[in-house]
Order: structure tokens, then C-alpha cells, then sequence
């Protein structure tokens, strides 16, 4: 079988360097067939460019031409150019010259080679980056985000410059229209569980303004990122979410205990262990409604989403099913917590202890308590419901363990 590469260049108004930036790409076919690629094929998308873009690039008799009427977006214009495409391997870069076409031959060894399904020219990964500061950080901390929320070691997520292997596509659509069309490509390639390679590449800052707007775009990578990660694996997020507001609780009621000065008031200390005490039941909260949304999110997916909050189970079992127990624990002690509190008042009133604190505390864990156990017998009706095509075919003797 012949392996083609199909190479995509979404273009807005670049009249001064498109002429550049396509020579480049057609220079790399004998490089490119060396390394195993018999053809190149490239695809320049007009994505309603209202210069001489179009016109200098129909110039070139071996350049697919394929224009929008009006402007749709970076992912978009890439979409279009992929439909468009007839090769095997796909890929994509910038019209600025800002992305080192040279480095195709070197991106395609890890699909060839290694059985790679996308390979991401890292501009993050060492090589010599122009890429400003601001950028720069904006980039590792998306970076880190993906590899947090998909405990999946990635160094740039935004990279323009990519290859990947055309039967992938179904897997990793819908991809948005915008330029967030990369960090979501690369959060939803994580969480797919497609084999995905870093190769390093040289990156030059474009000459002339950017089309890119660092608060506003970063803002849409960030929403788009967290979003497309809720729609895989939400109690990563919420997890780590809850067990923050519960280590946070934990802290501050116990940083003011041992710092307890004689000089404090009573009511001090109080007001430091509710604090601690709500903080807590809100991260408890939003932990056990991460533990949910998954097992929503598996409904769709028709497979358990994940295991543990940091990629392996901390307990034998998933943590939501000692839902039950834990709730029923919790919801105990703040009846039993308030028992005692009516029968100290009954009996003993006294002016020293702040009336205000026992009962709180003891709603909050009853309630607490209740929605642990509500959560777990949510998760045991998601899990059957999930499962269900599965026995059912099991039962029919179609699948086989």
C-alpha cells in the first residue's frame, strides 16, 4: 500500500508569505519518500481571505485550491481541507511560516515506525522557540492541565503542526470550528486513548500581528479544554476539586487548634472548626457529583470512564461504592452528635459552650451523610443501566469473556 500525505494549510489573508510557506511544502517530497511516504498531496483552504491569498496560490498547478465564501475559522478551515484530503496520513500547519515544513519527514517516522496514531510537533519539547513569554507560559500551563486532567504526559497541546493517521478522525470528532480546534484535539486524542508521540520542532514568531489573542483565546482553550475533559473523565476534575475543599477544611480546623492562643475567644476557635467543617461537606459534595457525572458520562461511552483519581485505584474498589458507608457513618454522628447536645441543654444548660455550634455542625453531617448515600445509590442505578447492553449480550451468548 502507497502512503500518502496530505498536508493542509488553512490561509486568511497571507498574501506576503503563502507563496513562501508552499514552496516549502512541496520541497519536502523526496525527503518525505525517503522515510517510507510515497506521495504528498497539499491543500491550501482559503478561509475567505480578502487579499490575493486565493490568487497566489492557484498560481501553483500541484496545490488543491479550496475556498470559502466567508470566514469560518481556523478548525474549520482544517475540517475542510481534511474532507478534502485523499491521503492516508493528514496533516496541517500554519501559513505564516511560523511551522518548520521541513520537520514533516521527521513527524511521520513515529506513524510509520512506531504504530503512532497522531504525532504533535512540540514546540515546548527543547528545540529553538521564538515563542514569546507570555505564550510560552500560557502554553506549559495548558500543557499541564491536559496531562493533569488526562494523567497523560503532554508538553504542548496548542502545537499547529501536526500528523495523524486519516481513520483517526471518527475517534477524535467533533472538533470545534475556532482556534481551539488544537487543544481539543489534544485533550479528546488523551482521553481516546490513541497513541499519541511528541516530536520536537524549531518555532519562529510570525512577522506581523497575530491572529491569535492571548487573553481572549487562551480564556476559549481553557473552557474548551475543562469541557471537552468533563465529557470523558469529570471526576478527575471535580475530585481534585473536592479533595482540595477537603484538605483545606482540614487544615484550617487544625492550624487554629494547635495555634490556639488563651487570649482568643472561644467563639474564635469555633467559628475556625465550622469553617473547616463546611469547607469539607463542600468538598465532599463536589466529589461524590464528580463520582456521578461519570457514571452519566459512561452511559455514552458504554464503558466504565476511569479508575482512581490519579490514574490507579487508590482503594480495591472505586471509592463511591463505600458511599454508603461513609454516608451512613457521617449521618450518624451528627444525629447522635445532636442527641447529645439536647440532652446536655435538657439537663445542664451552660452559657460557655456557643449554642449555635453543635447543632450546625450536626446538620451538616446528616446532610453530608445523606448525600453520600443518595450518591451511592445513584451510581449502583448508572452502573446497571451502563452495563446493561453488555449482560444482555453476554446473556444471548453473542459476546464471548
Amino acid at each position: 500500500m502507497l502512503n500518502t500525505l496530505s498536508v493542509v494549510i488553512p490561509a486568511l489573508n497571507e498574501e506576503d508569505g503563502i507563496a513562501n510557506i508552499v514552496e516549502r511544502v512541496l520541497s519536502v517530497k523526496e525527503p518525505l519518500v525517503q522515510v517510507g511516504v510515497d506521495n504528498l498531496e497539499l491543500i491550501v483552504v482559503d478561509d475567505g481571505s480578502t487579499d490575493r491569498t486565493p490568487d497566489i496560490v492557484a498560481s501553483y498547478p500541484d496545490v488543491v485550491l479550496v475556498k470559502h465564501p466567508v470566514n469560518k475559522g481556523y478548525g474549520a478551515a482544517i475540517k475542510t481541507g481534511f474532507r478534502e484530503a485523499k491521503g492516508n496520513f493528514l496533516a496541517f500547519l500554519d501559513a505564516d511560516g511560523t511551522y518548520p515544513p521541513e520537520f514533516f519527514p521527521q513527524l511521520c517516522v513515529p506513524l510509520l515506525e512506531d504504530g503512532a496514531d497522531l504525532v504533535i510537533g512540540s514546540r515546548m519539547a527543547g528545540a529553538d522557540s521564538e515563542m514569546p513569554l507570555v505564550r510560552r507560559i500560557g502554553n506549559t500551563i495548558f500543557a499541564t492541565l491536559v496531562s493533569i486532567i488526562s494523567n497523560r504526559r503532554v508538553t504542548d497541546s496548542a502545537s499547529g503542526q501536526r500528523v495523524l493517521r486519516n481513520d483517526v478522525l471518527p475517534t477524535l470528532y467533533p472538533l470545534p470550528d475556532g482556534l481551539n480546534f488544537t487543544p481539543v484535539m489534544s485533550t479528546r486524542a488523551m482521553h481516546e486513548h490513541i497513541k499519541v508521540v511528541e516530536v520536537p520542532i524549531p518555532y519562529k514568531e510570525r512577522l506581523g500581528r497575530s491572529k491569535l489573542s492571548v487573553v481572549r483565546d487562551g480564556m476559549r482553550f481553557l473552557n474548551t479544554i475543562l469541557v471537552t475533559a468533563l465529557t470523558y473523565n469529570p471526576a478527575r476534575i471535580f475530585g481534585l476539586i473536592g479533595t482540595s475543599l477537603i484538605g483545606m477544611g482540614i487544615l484550617s480546623g487544625f492550624w487554629r487548634t494547635i495555634r490556639r492562643s488563651p487570649a482568643k475567644r472561644e467563639d474564635s476557635l469555633l467559628v475556625s472548626w465550622f469553617a473547616g467543617l463546611v469547607l469539607s461537606a463542600a468538598g465532599v459534595f463536589i466529589f461524590s457529583a464528580g463520582t456521578l457525572f461519570n457514571y452519566t458520562v459512561s452511559l455514552f461511552h458504554k464503558r466504565p470512564v476511569r479508575q482512581g483519581l490519579f490514574g490507579q485505584p487508590i482503594f480495591e474498589k472505586p471509592l463511591e461504592e463505600y458511599f454508603g458507608w461513609i454516608g451512613s457513618g457521617l449521618a450518624a454522628a451528627g444525629g447522635l452528635l445532636y442527641s447529645l447536645y439536647v440532652w446536655r441543654r435538657w439537663n445542664k444548660p451552660r452559657n460557655e459552650v456557643a449554642p449555635w455550634f453543635v447543632p450546625a455542625s450536626s446538620t451538616i453531617l446528616v446532610l453530608t451523610g445523606l448525600q453520600l448515600i443518595a450518591s451511592w445509590l445513584l451510581t449502583i442505578v448508572l452502573s446497571e443501566l451502563r452495563d446493561r447492553d453488555a449482560r444482555v449480550e453476554s446473556d444471548l451468548g453473542n459476546t464471548i469473556y
